[in-house]
């Protein structure tokens, strides 16, 4: 009895110690799982981390292209609309110059050809009484002071001028720079919206449980991928063309009028019978401008043209103002076409300037130009044309002489 008593004791004390056993297997097996799944949800949760920060990387990229953009086109308009300003205030500015211009060259020849001295002696000495000649020598005092005051104002307004046109050329080359720094921003913007597609899409596939939904994400992903790379070759095949094309345009003004004039196509002969009508020689004087084009953006008519007549002015502004720029200065202008002579054409807006390089007739000239059709090289664009049927405008013609 005993025996039997004693073999049960040991039997249950060995099932005991095999449950312990069993038991702490089961939990350690359990924490290990447990520990595990932990660490895959870590890795997990920075794979996360890391694609947010991407996408927020990115989107940072893209709002500070956005807000360039909007910023350089709320200061184009502003520039834009100083322009525009200082335009009519140059074009008032220059009419009143080429009025007194006129006035005071006048008074000039009549004092060359009847003697201001002497006429002035006269007309004291011919007074029939001492209050008759101080009245003559008042009124000839007036006249002279006014004519003072005139010169006077004249400088003014010179001065006026000079100092307005040289604010519109630079805000005019602001918005020039600034519309290429848009072009350039709209390539760059199109790349990094590609790129945030990307990221975005990776971030969903790192988020994803299914299976299924997460391979459908990551086959998104790569299509986002193949025109995120598509976005990116076309920007860099942008630049690229962009630096071909200026180094193209900076090549194209190692020229000159002359070189410009042997050029010209004469495939058809010109009308030897036209003449253009001969213009008296200017009797005043005129500045004396820089001989190169760098005042005006390389490739623009105005660069063209400025690089061709280096005699032309430094700060005429857009092309449809430098015949009202060129007149203030005192250069001759008019509607007859001479080989020389710039071509002015004035649409309302920009305008256009060309050099002219072979006349036939009023109605059909040659002329070297840059930035017509696109192509802002300098040379002969367009052969023989007719000046006054274009779409750039009515045109005038500033003479060299």
């Amino acid at each position: 009895m005993k025996k039997k008593i004693l073999a049960s004791l040991l039997l249950s004390t060995v099932l005991v110690s095999q449950t312990a056993v069993l038991t702490t297997v089961r939990a350690e097996t359990t924490d290990e799982k447990i520990a595990a799944q932990d660490n895959k949800i870590s890795s997990l949760t920075a794979q996360q981390q890391e694609a947010q920060k991407q996408v927020d990387q990115i989107q940072g990229q893209v709002s500070t292209i956005q807000s360039e953009q909007a910023s350089l086109q709320a200061e184009n308009e502003k520039l834009q609309a100083e322009s525009k300003k200082l335009e009519g205030e140059i074009t008032e500015l220059s009419k009143n110059i080429v009025a007194r211009n006129a006035s005071l060259e006048k008074q000039a020849r009549s004092a060359q050809t009847n003697g201001a001295a002497t006429s002035y002696i006269n007309t004291i000495v011919n007074s029939k009484s001492i209050t008759e000649a101080i009245s003559r020598v008042a009124a000839m005092s007036e006249i002279v002071s006014a004519n003072n005051k005139m010169l006077e104002q004249q400088k003014a307004d010179k001065k006026a001028i000079s100092d307005k046109q040289v604010a519109n050329n630079e805000a005019i080359n602001t918005v020039i720079a600034n519309q290429q720094k848009l072009a350039d921003d709209a390539q760059a913007l199109t790349t990094k919206q590609a790129e945030l597609k990307v990221a975005e899409l990776n971030l969903a596939a790192e988020k994803t449980t299914a299976e299924g939904e997460k391979a459908s994400l990551l086959e998104k992903k790569a299509a986002a991928e193949a025109e995120a790379r598509a976005a990116a070759e076309a920007e860099a095949a942008y630049r690229a063309r962009q630096t071909s094309q200026q180094q193209s345009v900076v090549a194209s003004g190692n020229t000159s009028f002359s070189a410009q004039v042997q050029a010209t196509s004469t495939t058809d002969e010109e009308d030897s019978s036209y003449t253009p009508a001969p213009a008296p020689a200017p009797a005043r004087q005129r500045p004396t401008y820089s001989s190169n084009a760098s005042s005006y953006p390389t490739g623009e008519c105005t660069w063209g043209a400025k690089t061709l007549a280096p005699w032309a002015g430094d700060y005429w502004g857009n092309g449809a103002q430098w015949a009202t720029s060129a007149a203030a200065a005192g250069f001759r202008t008019g509607s007859t076409p001479q080989v020389g002579a710039i071509a002015c054409w004035n649409d309302g807006g920009y305008g256009h300037v060309a050099v002219v390089t072979a006349v036939s007739s009023s109605t059909r000239i040659q002329v070297s130009e840059s930035n017509y059709g696109g192509d802002r090289t300098i040379g002969n664009k367009r052969g023989w044309f007719n000046p006054t049927t274009t779409s750039e405008g009515y045109v005038t013609y500033i003479y060299p002489n």
